[in-house]
């Protein structure tokens, strides 16, 4: 067990651009797409993610990041609990005892689902199990037993495997992604709310006759419709807020600011790097997704569509999504200052906010105006999660020695922010094995309503097929 587990933490250790094409290598192989095909597909999606983790670290989460910085310091914002960002909450989840186990467990479960019937996705986004693995260590803490976190991060897997079944069809004909699904732990997370926010939305008379998406702004406002045009005045905007001038300048205390027209490019760089980068992602998964639609209508006829489970990230090159992320990002702000009882300034973490939004999209049909009244509900609900789990993330963060530079308490949005992740921790401490009960109940009854509309579809595609 040992060696299992030293062999997928050393495997995890090497990052989503090298995992990934090691995986759907083997993957495209076993489902016979032949190794030079397989092979040239993972390496695709691997410079797929590099070229993608390098734009959004860049140019969100240092260029961004720091004019929304200069924003709150020249305003006089402040608030008590430091975002940490995604990088801290996954290190703090993997280095935790939860953490050394969550790959081969996570694989196992995923396995004995596909055996049963009870999800359709195959997910081969191994790094992103920290998710799951990040649940199960702040419920270890909350109730002072591992055993419990390894069954808190288990029922975080299967209810998010199951929203990445019942989503995949819409990402499928919103993203453009055959044979796609995202089971991914922050994204999924806010399917949900987003389902509710646009059944709501349909029950309000006017409200429910709104539709907002980049395409008609293009026809209406012709090139100032563009999402280029669309990020770069964004971007000046917040540029401008931030108090950056027309031109660089070294300020008294010797650091260098940007011009506005800098953060101005950047953004509008953002709109056009991520969607290519996402496309190159989707180009390395066609030949995977085409070779496991043909092996599982051949030998698996019983058990309907297969979807490959792959990182929210191939969904954050949508316009609608990107849109959507950049106006929240002042809204972000907005809401951590105005919101009473929040404690939690969103610094790091606002790169996030595309991933946030993946599922968005496609729930709401393309539809930016509820998208973004989606996008401000899921904001609002992240800080308060985020401001209640900061003293737990905290004692997380100690308990792996991670360095919090001199912070009192730390948080993140994503996964501090998880509204999933918060609803198991929170019953959890109710009473640890009772409390989880019942989530894991719920999980029991997705899985089997889960099976039936599996079985139900492979019926249906099997009459299609003779």
């Amino acid at each position: 067990m040992d060696l299992v587990i030293s062999f997928f933490s050393g495997l995890s250790s090497l990052g989503v651009s090298v995992v990934m094409p090691i995986v759907l290598t083997i993957i495209g192989m076993a489902f016979g797409a032949g190794f030079g095909k397989s092979l040239k597909a993972g390496l695709t999606v691997g410079i797929g993610f590099i070229g993608l983790n390098l734009v959004i670290n860049q140019l969100m989460g240092t260029d961004l990041a720091g004019a929304v910085t200069a924003m709150v310091h020249r305003f006089g914002l402040s608030l008590s609990v430091m975002d940490v960002g995604w990088p801290a909450a996954s290190a703090i989840a993997m280095g935790s005892i939860v953490g050394t186990i969550i790959i081969p467990l996570s694989l196992l479960v995923n396995v004995v689902m596909l055996l049963t019937n009870t999800t359709q996705t195959a997910d081969v986004d191994i790094w992103n199990y920290w998710h799951f693995a990040f649940t199960g260590a702040l419920v270890a803490i909350v109730t002072g037993n591992v055993a419990f976190g390894i069954a808190a991060a288990v029922i975080n897997e299967v209810i998010v495997l199951i929203i990445g079944d019942v989503t995949a069809p819409m990402v499928e004909k919103s993203l453009g992604l055959p044979g796609v699904s995202i089971p991914h732990g922050f994204s999924g997370a806010y399917a949900p709310i987003a389902f509710a926010m646009d059944w709501i939305i349909d029950k309000i008379p006017g409200l429910n006759k709104v539709d907002i998406n980049v395409e008609s702004l293009q026809k209406r406002f012709g090139v100032f419709g563009d999402p280029v045009l669309l990020g770069s005045i964004i971007g000046l905007v917040i540029g401008v807020l931030a108090g950056y001038g027309f031109l660089p300048a070294v300020g008294a205390d010797g650091k260098a600011t940007p011009s506005f027209f800098a953060t101005a490019v950047s953004m509008g760089a953002v709109m056009v790097l991520i969607p290519k980068m996402a496309a190159l992602l989707m180009e390395g998964l066609l030949p995977i997704s085409d070779a496991a639609s043909a092996f599982i209508q051949k030998h698996f006829q019983s058990r309907g569509k297969i979807y490959i489970g792959l990182d929210s990230a191939v969904g954050t090159g949508h316009p609608v999504t990107l849109t959507m992320a950049l106006i929240l990002v002042p809204f972000a702000i907005l809401l951590a200052f105005i919101l009473p009882g929040n404690k939690v300034m969103p610094l790091v973490d606002l790169a996030c906010i595309p991933y946030m939004l993946v599922l968005v999209t496609p729930i709401v049909r393309q539809n930016g105006f509820r998208g973004i009244l989606t996008g401000i509900v899921v904001l609002a609900v992240g800080l308060y999660i985020a401001t209640d789990l900061a003293p737990l993330i905290t004692t997380a963060a100690a308990s792996v020695n991670f360095d919090m530079n001199g912070a009192a308490a730390i948080s993140s949005i994503c996964d501090g922010a998880n509204p999933l992740t918060w609803v198991i921790v929170r019953l959890g401490a109710l009473g640890g094995g009772i409390g989880l009960a019942i989530p894991a109940v719920g999980a029991l009854a997705l899985a089997f309503w889960n099976r039936m509309r599996i079985l139900k579809e492979a019926k249906v595609l099997h009459n299609e097929n003779e």
